[in-house]
């Protein structure tokens, strides 16, 4: 790729990640340029993989899609053979990234298998399931933007997996209006079984007091979660520290989530993100 169309292709990831992730993009405001390039490249991956549902009306398109990445990724695939992929900005972005940074393949096609769920209807099993997607997923991308930074340690690794969970959980709340709207379940059948919640009631999009009950179980357990990546980040190595910046955008919001509608979650204001963000990339040590 040419260095226009390299340049072109890192714009079009940095606009792609402002429009649909605009937490991850301001935590990258805060790192070098190069690492905010593989950042921004990562985050644009992960847009085009962790949002295939909204695009296809059945599993087998969204399928295909998620393949056509899988292929990207090992040079397999007619895509690989004809030159898709380097048509393609985001691929070529994440690519240079990986061939920068020696990130690991197998942790990103981990991730786009945890997205197959995504496309189907099937509710999410239990609580164990559903941290292992956090797992593969966000936590999956906190571990690599450390990778990016230069750090690379299991201490690392176990802070990424707290993360992960704490930023995916808390997503997933902030997502219910979508799943119901579309008839899927994340919340684990093993925790509405415990509070007695009635699936239908959640399509519906009933705010009744089991509903209530579970979400208050998830905010406790993202809580923990949070608490524990934090304390983590006290004695992490700094050079890895910004690759959490995420974290204060979350906290903000899970404290929201508290007392906001299930069905009407907070929609932090971009200003909001940046500020919040910035004060923690100020802070020393990094806070929270």
């Amino acid at each position: 790729m040419s260095g226009a169309s390299s340049n072109d292709a890192a714009a079009f990831c940095a606009e792609l990640v402002r429009a649909q992730d605009f937490r991850t993009y301001a935590a990258s405001l805060f790192v070098s340029p190069e690492a905010r390039r593989a950042w921004l490249a990562l985050a644009a991956f992960n847009t085009e993989v962790a949002n295939v549902r909204d695009h296809v009306s059945q599993p087998l398109p969204g399928e295909i899609r998620l393949q056509w990445w899988r292929d990207a990724l090992t040079g397999s695939g007619k895509g690989a053979e004809h030159g898709a992929i380097e048509g393609n900005p985001v691929a070529a972005e994440l690519l240079r990234a990986i061939a920068l940074h020696d990130l690991p393949i197998e942790t990103l096609v981990r991730l786009i298998d945890a997205h197959v769920f995504d496309v189907y209807d099937d509710p999410m099993p239990d609580m164990a399931a559903l941290e292992a997607h956090c797992r593969d997923t966000a936590a999956a991308l906190y571990a690599l933007r450390a990778k990016v930074l230069g750090v690379n340690s299991l201490e690392v690794a176990r802070m990424a997996e707290h993360a992960g969970i704490a930023e995916g959980l808390v997503d997933m709340m902030l997502a219910l209006p979508r799943h119901a709207a579309r008839r899927q379940l994340y919340l684990p059948a093993d925790l509405m079984n415990l509070h007695g919640m009635i699936s239908e009631e959640f399509f519906l999009r009933q705010t009744s007091q089991p509903l209530k009950e579970a979400l208050a179980h998830l905010r406790r357990e993202a809580n923990t979660q949070m608490k524990q990546a934090l304390l983590m980040l006290e004695t992490a190595p700094p050079l890895a520290r910004p690759a959490f910046l995420p974290l204060a955008a979350i906290g903000k919001t899970l404290a929201r989530l508290e007392t906001s509608d299930p069905f009407a979650p907070p929609v932090p204001s971009r200003l909001g993100i940046l500020w919040t963000t910035w004060r923690a990339a100020s802070a020393k040590p990094f806070k929270v």
